[in-house]
């Protein structure tokens, strides 16, 4: 009995049934468009589970998700609402790209110090929001949309600068020297059967590792948790709220342009004038939720993300349209969203056997 209620009780039970309800429904979509869901769902696996290089290309995909869920999970537990993981996002990729460029650094040495500028830079532009939310008291949902607009069109500025962009025309930059890459040894990289192989997934599995190291078992994680669970009882007890929210901001922004640094030293080299936002802070705001928040969680949902846009990349070849891995995804959201519902009847109904 014990078993049972612990398993009801668990958000992980919530999460299989929200994503199962996302497939159901997309297939309900998908017959609808006069697609058999089969046909396409075997390709999104296939395309996923069908060979290695598969496998590795969706971890690829993976890596600056996890970034950004990590980034919005750290900020949902400490107390705030960090929609500006995009804007820190963007800033971070923005950071390592110019210095990618412009500095002639030895490899390892290179990648280390636009790693560190794209932390610097997202926890800056997180910071900026946190500093107006203390002192004035403006709401940091309100700031960090605005900011996210600011982002992408200094990006789109910096892109065009005759510093960095790229020779005879186009509307990227230049690529980023090899030295500052993220990628695997052309070896490790011809064995995995994938050109964009990075250890973007590395470094995104370790920071999930060092942020619920600092939530769980640092006096300073139980400060920020405890500020983001009751701020007035925490400033009661003696903990600077104003601070921890600076701190949380700070820490979360880092995450995000972090995410940034991978997505571009790793997978895209170089940085290309923004036509629309890119998503990837908003996306972000799925992988936390689909994770519980959960440093941990978010490396198993940004995989499952991760899985989703690769696989969902090469629908078209079944002539199926990829838009139908956002309405699952979305889906999986709008279910997780009322999973408090699921929970109280499954409660009642378990309550019930109990009597009979």
């Amino acid at each position: 009995m014990n078993k049972k209620k612990n398993i009801l009780d668990s958000n992980v039970f919530y999460t299989l049934i929200a994503i199962v309800a996302g497939f159901i429904i997309g297939a309900v979509f998908l017959m609808i468009a006069g697609i058999s869901p089969a046909v396409a769902y075997g390709k999104l696996f296939s395309s996923v589970f069908g060979k290695p290089k598969y496998l590795v290309w969706t971890l690829t995909y993976a890596s600056p998700l996890i970034f950004t869920g990590l980034s919005v999970a750290f900020s949902f537990r400490t107390g705030v609402f960090n929609i500006g993981a995009e804007g820190q996002f963007v800033v971070g990729s923005l950071a390592a790209c110019v210095l990618g460029i412009v500095l002639d650094l030895p490899p390892v040495l290179h990648a280390l110090v636009c790693l560190i500028a794209a932390a610097a830079a997202g926890a800056v532009w997180s910071l900026i929001v946190g500093i107006l939310k203390v002192k004035r008291g403006i709401h940091e949902v309100l700031s960090f949309i605005m900011f996210n607009w600011i982002a992408f069109y200094l990006s789109n500025y910096v892109v065009n600068l005759e510093v960095i962009h790229k020779e005879g025309g186009g509307e990227a930059t230049k690529d980023v020297l090899a030295s500052a890459r993220l990628l695997f040894p052309d070896g490790i990289r011809s064995v995995l059967d994938c050109t964009a192989a990075n250890c973007g997934i590395i470094l995104a599995v370790a920071a999930a590792i060092l942020i619920w190291t600092i939530l769980e078992k640092t006096t300073l994680g139980y400060k920020l948790k405890a500020v983001g669970f009751n701020s007035n009882g925490a400033l009661y007890a003696g903990i600077n709220a104003d601070g921890s929210v600076l701190t949380a901001l700070g820490i979360s922004g880092a995450l995000a342009g972090l995410g940034g640094a991978v997505q571009t030293l790793g997978m895209a080299g170089r940085l290309s004038q923004f036509a629309g936002q890119e998503g990837f802070g908003f996306e972000g705001i799925t992988v936390a939720l689909i994770g519980s928040s959960s440093p941990i969680g978010c490396i198993f949902s940004g995989l499952f993300y991760g899985a989703m846009k690769y696989g969902g990349s090469k629908l078209s070849i079944v002539k199926a349209p990829s838009e139908v891995v956002d309405i699952i995804m979305g889906c999986v959201i709008l279910f997780i969203a009322i999973s408090v519902v699921f929970r109280i009847l499954f409660q009642k109904l378990t309550k019930k056997k109990e009597v009979n």
